[in-house]
């Protein structure tokens, strides 16, 4: 069973199932390889089994994709997966005719008569590759977006068995031509037939013939005469009504004969919709016989109807008497018509003998003789008189080739029309959402752009009104992958993480939010969870407020309340206190609360009563005293850090100076740097020496200085 998601042959990816036909599904499905979007078909399981029928299914399908012609759905490709057999066509965005006939009831004149023309010049290079249809009909034809009009499956119905009036799975009855309805030999001038009934369709909007079932169909088909379509639709003009006629003539001999010679009776019906040019031939051809049914074959037929195409009482058993007369019209079908030939070739010979014979009494006439002579020498001289004026020839109407102006402003697409001919009626107050073509942008015309139209011709184009504008779902925890596949449909998907609290891959929020506005096919941002997410508490003594504040945005923890009190340690203004304790490891989000210093505390000593001594000179000491001076200050403003400044003696020997856990970027501010130490703790130095300083900040080399060394004397 086919399913959206699935890959064909390893190559083809199935989205998802756009139609289904009597033989085969559709499916929208994107191709890996060449990645490019196309459509499927795909042979239902129960013709499958049939081994002939998957023989010519495929057959036809590699004969179909030969075919390459504007106006033709193209064939990309034909195989098989295991138990399915397929097809691989051009994806062709749009609707066919039969949704737009529903759609808009029946057709403008000009608007049927412009898809007619597509449809035959699809056939006609069809014709000329020797390939039939056999299963023209509007379900068959597809009308793109651009309103180009694409003739589809293309063989395929030649591989489908052509007892086609019994399976309820074949719907073309209400087009089949007279001979597939028989049974018998169908070419080129059966698909004239379908057309014939499609074009009918357009104009009147419905079928010619329609019954309780499809037997009582296919005998209309045989038997009966459709209601003229000018009848139905008393708008359809005269030329126009002869062609669908001549197309659906019951003898294939009596249609035209090839795609080619309806194409110009269709393009001449547009410049003169009233002219009496289309002639119906009663010729009989040899190139297309037809199947006479045989009393067993009708018999089987009639015997398949659900209810009999004659009305008769129900009451009387006249079943067998309604048979037979019908059987009689069938088999008498060839000599009424061979009856019909005959009288009109006697009434034109005596109409030709009559007009003859009155030209001569005339001629005597004038002559004022009673006798009859010789005829005349037609070639007018002067001794003859006056000849007979030449017929002027019908004046024809001026065209042009309209141009396509699909894809333009439509400021410049009525500039571009208007310098073709200024007698143009441009209509353009009808728009369209498209996702294709920019607001204001000309999305489909009418007539189409390459046809020959009047100088005064009124041309419908349809504008532009930017991608539809849809709401956004609420996606809200939906699994990031379902989210992802609804969304696509309409809009183009990113994906962002975020921490959360929310289980893992399922959708946070989206940007834009649910329930906004979103024009089709542009950007929806899903943002997905990634979990709950923990860091590790930083130090925050001894640095400023600022500070703290930075360090814990930075590692996405919540400063709540701030408090101040005195401080033995900490000088004013800088954090004396944390709720949570360095290198802790903590959930994002987590509150801490602070105490800065309001400045140094120094207790006081308790009072004694023993006299005070008399004060005694304090000894003095030896000391080193080194003079550090940097060119600038390592921290950022507001910084705190560990700090450590590491002299190297003479003999190589390092010996720290100065080391602090929390210094703040006010004390390396100062200038210069000085440091104490106790002879005994610093060798390798003489008075007056200068030695290399490194500088380590949070156990990181960060600089290099030189310090003076100088000896002096300390209590």
């Amino acid at each position: 069973m086919v399913k959206p998601g699935m890959f064909i042959s390893e190559r083809y990816e199935v989205i998802e199932k756009v139609g289904s036909g009597g033989m085969a599904d559709v499916y929208r499905a994107k191709c890996h390889r060449l990645n490019r979007f196309v459509a499927i078909k795909i042979l239902k399981p129960e013709f499958s089994a049939d081994k002939s029928l998957v023989t010519k299914f495929r057959a036809e399908a590699q004969s179909a994709a030969g075919l390459s012609h504007p106006n033709i759905v193209s064939v990309y490709d034909v195989g098989d997966d295991g138990d399915l057999h397929y097809i691989v066509m051009e994806l062709v965005e749009g609707i066919t005719l039969k949704k737009f006939i529903e759609k808009k009831g029946k057709l403008e004149i000009k608007e049927a008569i412009g898809i007619a023309i597509q449809i035959s010049q699809g056939l006609e290079a069809a014709h000329d590759n020797h390939i039939v249809h056999r299963d023209i009909k509007p379900q068959n034809i597809i009308i793109s977006r651009e309103g180009k009009v694409k003739v589809a499956d293309f063989g395929i119905a030649k591989a489908a068995t052509t007892n086609t009036v019994t399976q309820n799975a074949v719907g073309s009855v209400h087009y089949l031509s007279p001979e597939q309805a028989r049974g018998g030999y169908s070419d080129e001038k059966s698909d004239i037939y379908s057309l014939g009934v499609t074009m009918y369709e357009m104009l009147c909007g419905k079928v010619p013939f329609a019954g309780d079932n499809t037997v009582s169909v296919a005998l209309s088909h045989i038997q009966y005469e459709p209601v003229p379509v000018k009848e139905v639709n008393p708008a359809v003009p005269f030329s126009v009504d002869k062609i669908v006629q001549k197309c659906m003539q019951k003898r294939p001999e009596n249609r035209y004969l090839t795609a080619s010679e309806l194409i110009v009776d269709l393009k001449r019906s547009i410049m003169n919709p009233e002219g009496d040019f289309v002639h119906i031939a009663a010729g009989v051809v040899s190139d297309s016989p037809t199947k006479n049914m045989t009393q067993d074959e009708l018999a089987v037929i009639k015997s398949a109807a659900k209810s009999p195409v004659t009305r008769f009482d129900a009451n009387r058993d006249m079943n067998n008497q309604v048979l037979k007369e019908e059987e009689e019209e069938l088999d008498g079908n060839e000599s009424k018509w061979d009856k019909t030939i005959i009288i009109a070739t006697i009434a034109v010979i005596l109409i030709c003998m009559g007009a003859i014979l009155f030209a001569v009494v005339k001629f005597l006439d004038i002559w004022g003789t009673g006798k009859v002579t010789p005829t005349p020498d037609t070639t007018p001289t002067k001794s003859m008189g006056t000849p007979v004026p030449t017929p002027s020839p019908v004046p024809e109407l001026q065209t042009i080739r309209l141009q396509n102006v699909v894809g333009r402003k439509i400021d410049d697409a009525k500039e571009m029309l208007y310098k073709q001919s200024e007698f143009f009626t441009i209509l353009d107050g009808d728009t369209d959402f498209s996702d294709t073509y920019e607001k204001g942008m000309v999305i489909s015309q009418y007539p189409l752009g390459g046809v020959d139209v009047t100088l005064d011709e009124e041309i419908k184009l349809v504008v532009s009104a930017g991608p539809e504008l849809l709401t956004v779902p609420n996606y809200y925890y939906w699994m990031y992958t379902e989210a992802e596949v609804q969304a696509k449909n309409d809009f183009k998907v990113r994906i962002e993480y975020v921490n959360s609290d929310i289980e893992v891959n399922r959708v946070v929020y989206t940007i834009p939010e649910r329930e906004e506005l979103l024009a089709k096919g542009s950007e929806l941002v899903l943002v997905v969870s990634r979990g709950e997410r923990v860091e590790v508490m930083p130090n925050l003594l001894g640095m400023t407020l600022d500070g703290a504040k930075l360090s814990l945005e930075e590692k996405g923890f919540v400063l709540g309340g701030v408090s101040y009190d005195g401080s033995t340690t900490y000088a004013e203004g800088l954090v004396a206190y944390q709720s949570e304790s360095a290198n802790n490891v903590l959930a994002y989000g987590t509150t801490v609360y602070l105490t800065v210093s309001s400045g140094i505390v120094t207790p006081t000593p308790a009072p004694t009563a023993t006299p005070t001594p008399t004060a005694t000179p304090v000894p003095l000491r030896d000391v080193w005293e080194v003079t550090v001076e940097l060119e600038e200050n390592l921290l950022m403003e507001g910084d705190t850090a560990w700090v450590c400044f590491e002299l190297k003696n003479a003999a190589g020997e390092d010996t720290i100076l100065y080391e602090s856990e929390a210094m703040a970027y006010e004390e390396m501010e100062k200038r210069p740097m000085t440091f104490v130490v106790e002879k005994d703790n610093l060798s390798g130095v003489e008075d007056g020496g200068v030695y290399g300083v490194r500088i380590y900040i949070n156990d990181t080399y960060a600089a290099y200085c030189r310090g003076s060394v100088k000896e002096i004397q300390v209590p």
